[in-house]
């Protein structure tokens, strides 16, 4: 199963200068949660905002960079790998982290949208895609806890494909 694993904002922000716009410790927990002893795929970028490789995770790094290699991760030139995987490994679930253009890139061949979704704007220079809201259905809406360290309100959300 591929899932795409992020937060946005209510104008679809994902991130700005290569970081994230907000701080929501809440959101971190989550996403440790679901990926911790699992995989996690993202594009270069994502990586090198990075502090190096994620902790008790499989770090995979989707580049069209030849030569780039990196201790500790595994590295894949093409979407189509993750596609392959997928169908090797039905019963497992990739964890794909962005960004936005491998979000764009793998968003047709999805199973699942992990989405936290802040009900706030912020200044973005990256953007999750736009998804046709018909192909995909709420399996799951929790709304986060609003307190001193987690500002905003959010809601975690899953969507399954339809």
């Amino acid at each position: 199963m591929i899932s795409l694993l992020f937060a946005m904002d209510q104008n679809r922000v994902i991130g700005y200068k290569n970081d994230l716009p907000w701080r929501l410790p809440n959101d971190l927990k989550f996403f440790k949660n679901l990926t911790t002893s699992n995989n996690v795929i993202m594009g270069r970028k994502t990586f090198d905002s990075m502090n190096g490789p994620l902790p008790n995770r499989e770090n995979i790094v989707i580049t069209r960079d030849e030569s780039f290699q990196q201790e500790g991760c595994e590295v894949i030139h093409s979407i189509d790998t993750i596609v392959e995987w997928d169908k090797q490994n039905p019963e497992k679930e990739f964890f794909v982290i962005g960004g936005g253009n491998i979000f764009e890139q793998i968003l047709p061949y999805a199973d699942r949208m992990y989405m936290t979704y802040i009900e706030e704007s912020f200044p973005g220079d990256t953007y999750f895609p736009a998804y046709n809201e018909k192909k995909w259905t709420i399996t799951n809406k929790e709304k986060g806890t609003k307190d001193e360290k987690n500002p905003y309100d959010y809601y975690f959300i899953q969507y399954d494909r339809v």
